[in-house]
């Protein structure tokens, strides 16, 4: 039989509290317990009320080999009782984020969604960037062809003066040889 140490919700909607209890590994969340061993009220406000536990028991059911829930653990540590279980999982944590800052591997959930979230930002910029070099690309091609269009205008105009010019000319010499 293995033993686990976690916590079982009590209260009503909105205003839980959990006790603390030895029970079976495989028994549910609310199911049978072997011993009650404390209580944990989340919304209490006095630090002294918000958790009662019987430390000896609770050293006696880890000495006999029961697990700590990670939960239950960090409430445990904060009143100087050691869970060897959870000591050495931090321990794993601990290397294993080491590795993965090694290798460039976000460790987090917080991690990841930094890099995508980051990800996403260089993209729109990326995007942001393209699309100004496409409109300025745009407005110069525009700019050019108004450029040309003027200067195609400008040069049919001088050539349409000129072209005046020459038959104003030819009629006056026209008249002069009348």
């Amino acid at each position: 039989m293995s033993v686990k140490i976690r916590m079982t919700r009590m209260g009503r909607r909105h205003r839980p509290f959990f006790r603390i209890n030895a029970v079976e590994s495989k028994t549910p969340r609310d199911g049978r317990i072997l011993e009650k061993l404390g209580q944990y009220d989340p919304l209490e406000k006095d630090a002294d009320k918000q958790v009662v536990i019987n430390k000896e028991r609770i050293e006696y059911w880890i000495g006999q080999g029961a697990v700590a829930s990670d939960t239950c653990a960090e409430i445990f540590k904060k009143y100087g009782i050691t869970c060897p279980q959870y000591e050495e999982k931090q321990q794993r944590r601990a290397r294993a984020r080491v590795i993965a800052r090694k290798q460039g591997k976000p460790f987090t959930e917080a991690e990841r969604n930094a890099i995508v979230k980051a990800a996403e930002a260089a993209k729109a910029q990326a995007d942001a960037a393209a699309k100004a070099a496409a409109e300025k690309a745009k407005a110069d091609a525009a700019a050019k062809a108004a450029e040309e269009k003027a200067k195609a205008e400008a040069d049919a105009a001088a050539a349409k003066a000129a072209e005046e010019k020459a038959n104003a000319a030819e009629a006056a010499e026209e008249k002069t040889e009348e």
